[in-house]
């Protein structure tokens, strides 16, 4: 199975289960009275759509090279993972406006609703279903390394957690009594400022490759290594390395021997190449500067 078939493979599997989610909880939100469970049901929805996302994104950056994209479409990923970000930070800003607007109201005289206990089933399902949708979503985007599908697991972890959050909430409105009903607006102000974080961490790590932020030192000193053990190879420096999706793109300069033929001296930039694309892939954009010694 190709890639961009694994992975549409797997934001399938997990847009049925935010799907049938969403509803689920929406319906408990409503009939169970909770704001906490609508507003874990919206976070449901929210994932449902980003799932749209990234299969509309990965089709596009699945494409060669061609002769409006040099480096091919990688970056295409890297912009879907960006918009996951921003609808989450959409969804939460939503979301703790609604429990502040409910709190308000409390502090003010209103009686609030006391949930029901379909709600507290929903997000305890909930807690379940997302937490198995990430653990497979994460593990299939770290084998295929795709930044994308790491960001959408996030996100199915994120709603897990926010029904923790819920499942506290409704379940200590219920247990406690109609005196204790905030907690359920309460607990939909900390579903928010929980994605708020999550999202922020998304959209960090986007934004700094979308500002060609360069690969991680480690990385960089690898690389460096592998092209110093190539013999006839000395001084690697100007080491430039930048992410496209799930590709690198890498421009080092390297000394030799500059009484060597050229045939010899192309010979062993080949080598480097081989070697770096043999560690960091096929698709891997590498570039070498000759100099003479």
């Amino acid at each position: 199975m190709t890639r961009e078939k694994e992975i549409y493979k797997v934001t399938l599997v997990g847009s049925l289960g935010n799907l049938l989610l969403l509803v689920f909880k929406f319906v408990a939100g409503v009939v169970g009275h909770s704001s906490a469970m609508i507003a874990d049901a919206v976070h449901s929805l929210s994932d449902f759509a980003t799932d749209v996302v990234v299969l509309a994104f990965v089709r596009v950056s699945a494409k060669p090279q061609d002769a409006s994209h040099d480096y091919g479409h990688g970056k295409f990923e890297t912009i879907a993972s960006f918009l996951i970000g921003l609808a989450l930070v959409a969804v939460a800003i939503g979301i703790i406006v609604a429990g502040g607007l409910k709190l308000s109201a409390w502090l003010s005289g209103e009686a609030l609703d006391v949930p029901g206990v379909l709600a507290l089933w929903a997000a305890l399902l909930s807690i379940v279903v997302k937490e198995l949708l990430y653990r497979y979503t994460a593990r299939r985007g770290k084998a295929l390394e795709s930044q994308v599908m790491i960001a959408n697991a996030w996100h199915h972890r994120s709603d897990a957690l926010s029904s923790v959050a819920a499942a506290i909430g409704i379940g200590g409105a219920i247990l406690l009594g109609e005196r204790w009903a905030v907690l359920d607006p309460l607990a939909s102000i900390v579903v928010g400022a929980m994605l708020v974080k999550v999202a922020w961490d998304l959209l960090k790590t986007n934004i700094d490759e979308l500002t060609e932020g360069s690969l991680p030192a480690e990385t960089e000193e690898e690389i460096l290594q592998l092209i110093a053990a190539t013999p006839g190879v000395e001084q690697p420096h100007h080491l430039r390395t930048r992410r496209i999706g799930n590709h690198y793109a890498i421009e080092v300069h390297v000394c030799m021997d500059g009484a060597l033929p050229l045939r010899e001296a192309h010979d062993k930039a080949t080598m480097i190449e081989k070697g770096i694309k043999t560690r960091f892939g096929q698709q891997t954009h590498v570039t070498i500067h000759m100099e003479p010694q």
